[in-house]
């Protein structure tokens, strides 16, 4: 797969059949971006289990941290890496391992990470692959929100965007409510 450029539906596709995001790299700091995402994604519905070895044991957002991915009961759709890109090899073999035991489907490698050699790894292993993309901003461009914070997505449509059912400024991806 050319991991330069993925098409609106291979990345939908993605968000709408999965449920549970396993983010390895998780922070307790309010302004760090994983905890932005996380709480972003646990608005949206998603079920987001904190991936941290230094805050093991506690809680992020009401949600027990575990210290590695072996450690969480499963199951897991997509490991979401908020790990430098070098780190991010380590990661993907470890989803590799326990993609039967947790039903791991995708890595997702956040903004910024890129390792070529860890995805190939990955699609090898029948796992898709993104990299050097923000799931959180993915998922607010395809819903639409994102033109609410006055991002030109560059599209003109007359087309009312689909509403989840939790009010009148939540959009949703197509599939996935």
């Amino acid at each position: 797969m050319n991991h330069d450029r993925y098409s609106d539906a291979y990345i939908a596709g993605i968000l709408a059949e999965s449920r549970t995001i396993a983010m390895v790299g998780a922070s307790a700091t309010a302004n760090r971006p994983s905890a932005f995402a996380m709480k972003y994604l646990l608005g949206k519905g998603y079920q987001v289990i904190p991936i941290n070895p230094g805050l093991a044991g506690g809680e992020i957002q009401g949600r027990r941290v575990y210290a590695s991915l072996a450690e969480v009961p499963g199951p897991v759709d997509i490991v979401d890496v908020f790990r430098n890109s070098a780190a991010a090899h380590d990661v993907v073999r470890e989803a590799i391992a326990l993609k039967g035991k947790l039903g791991i489907n995708v890595i997702w490698m956040q903004l910024g990470v890129r390792n070529d050699a860890a995805a190939a790894e990955a699609e090898a292993a029948g796992l898709k692959a993104v990299m050097n993309r923000c799931i959180k901003i993915e998922y607010g461009r395809l819903s639409g929100e994102i033109g609410w914070a006055g991002v030109n997505a560059g599209i003109l449509s007359a087309q009312r965007p689909l509403l989840s059912g939790r009010g009148v400024q939540d959009h949703v991806i197509a599939g996935k409510e």
